[in-house]
């Protein structure tokens, strides 16, 4: 088995479950040292269990990104564990799934004004401290790569206010921070997967059946949607092409990454393009009758996307 990655340092914050679990077990899968953190120690031991299993090394680190002590004593670890060595960083770690859940039926004044935190302490501070202290280590190498996994909710109104300006600062961050760690030899980059099938959102699918559901207002069809592992091939091609300064400060969809390096996912299925015309015209109420008459090939030009949301 090809091992691309053998010998690279990784840290993937928030990988006990979901997104940050599919991209520690394909980053070992590729052969490399992967420092996984989360909250609580016993489900970080099963994913790195699982994640050796596919080659590689997986260390659980219990890690608060609210908490700057611990992620500085984080890459403080890293540092001395690994000679100072960091090749990828994954900024992941979220804590507004189950708030979302909770009032996607309520407009930002009926929420709790905590909604804010709970969404945007971890899943955009946080980022931003381990890009910190993460870029401390690969600025002095001059090599790296860090990811802030975002989502098109940062293009466009979806499931509520903090969600939408915490993913559209995810963006922002790759873009700006990439400006200042270029002539370092540091990328960084914005990755949005697709809708994905992870444990928590199967098990939501699972229990709300309801006319009203988050399902249905959104549109959201779990059955095509992408494994946790799709992030993780995402970020293993990124990490080996030596091509990536090129796309350093870019936004980069997951549908488009397939498409750039040949990526299937993990079952074996095309990861589903959501800029085809199709795709977006589905999701569009006047013109939803529209998607079923056109091919898949035909695509939204992100020109377009832009245009659509822009503030002028």
């Amino acid at each position: 088995m090809a091992v691309p990655m053998k010998g690279q340092v990784c840290v993937v914050t928030g990988a006990s479950r979901g997104i940050g679990r599919g991209i520690a077990l394909q980053l070992c899968e590729a052969g490399a040292t992967v420092y996984i953190t989360g909250r609580h120690m016993d489900t970080l031991r099963a994913t790195a269990q699982e994640a050796q299993s596919r080659g590689g090394r997986c260390v659980p680190v219990v890690c608060d990104s609210s908490q700057e002590s611990q992620v500085q004593s984080l890459f403080e670890q890293v540092d001395r564990e690994q000679h100072g060595r960091l090749d990828v960083l994954v900024n992941n770690a979220y804590a507004g799934v189950q708030p979302i859940f909770d009032n996607f039926k309520k407009a930002f004044w009926e929420c709790p004004a905590s909604m804010w935190d709970d969404i945007n302490n971890v899943g955009l501070r946080g980022h931003y401290l381990c890009s910190v202290y993460g870029a401390r280590l690969m600025v002095p190498a001059g090599r790296g790569l860090i990811v802030v996994i975002s989502s098109a909710g940062g293009l466009q109104y979806f499931f509520n206010v903090p969600y939408g300006v915490g993913k559209a600062a995810c963006d922002r961050l790759a873009a700006d921070c990439a400006l200042e760690l270029r002539r370092h030899g540091v990328s960084y980059v914005s990755l949005w997967p697709g809708m994905v099938q992870t444990e928590t959102l199967v098990e939501y699918a699972r229990k709300d059946i309801s006319e009203d559901s988050m399902f249905k207002k959104f549109k959201l069809d779990l059955p095509s949607a992408e494994t946790t592992e799709m992030s993780g091939k995402c970020v293993v091609a990124l990490a080996t092409d030596p091509n990536i300064l090129s796309l350093s400060g870019k936004v980069l969809p997951s549908c488009d990454l397939a498409r750039r390096y040949g990526l299937r996912d993990v079952d074996g299925r095309a990861v589903q393009d959501y800029f085809s015309l199709r795709s977006v015209l589905s999701h569009a109420t006047s013109l939803g009758w529209l998607a079923s008459y056109l091919p898949s090939f035909l695509r939204m030009p992100k020109w377009i996307m832009t245009l659509y949301s822009g503030k002028f």
